[in-house]
């Protein structure tokens, strides 16, 4: 299997970064993409967990001790989540079999409360990862991006943020699973 440029990224798809890309927010990333259209995209990075937990961040989930990751770059003083099992919000949007993204946070807020919903089911960023008109054509002409298209498995995000990228890349097969063991610097080698 060989990464495709001409391949077109739908909502649902997962981003790896190519092994050695140096940008800061994407070394080593695992992005779900949430929307792709010719406006733009949007995704949401899956093994960044940032040093916030939400009971400290958000007064009406403060019952839950739950890990926040860093959904990119882009408006950081922004909360978004993605959910698994059947849907169970107004508004929320399918970006894969039994994946939601958003919805109506109140009623996320009471079915966390009430149990119907449980909370490992649930993944909240901050912030988001936003790509312009064209801009992740380009980057994906450019290799900085290899597609996931594959039903994402929901106990693949029980990995921990370090090993997801590899986890991935592994369940891939053929030169992706090589890649998975690249050094992080390649002078390493």
């Amino acid at each position: 299997m060989t990464n495709d440029p001409s391949k077109i990224p739908q909502a649902g798809n997962l981003l790896i970064s190519e092994p050695f890309l140096q940008d800061e927010n994407f070394v080593r990333s695992v992005v779900l993409l949430c929307e792709h259209n010719s406006e733009g995209s949007f995704g949401l990075v899956l093994n960044k967990p940032s040093i916030l937990n939400l009971s400290e961040l958000v007064e009406e989930l403060s019952f839950l001790e739950s890990e926040i990751f860093v959904g990119g770059p882009v408006e950081q003083n922004t909360l978004h989540f993605i959910y698994f099992g059947e849907k169970k919000l107004e508004g929320s949007i399918s970006i894969g079999e039994g994946l939601w993204w958003g919805g109506d946070f109140e009623g996320l807020v009471e079915n966390l409360k009430i149990g119907s919903m449980a909370s490992d089911s649930v993944r909240f960023f901050i912030g988001y990862s936003g790509w312009g008109s064209g801009q992740l054509s380009d980057e994906l002409s450019e290799n900085t991006w290899i597609i996931y298209d594959n039903k994402i498995d929901p106990n693949v995000l029980k990995n921990t943020p370090d090993e997801l990228w590899r986890v991935v890349l592994k369940n891939m097969g053929g030169e992706f699973k090589v890649m998975a063991n690249y050094p992080l610097d390649p002078r390493l080698n």
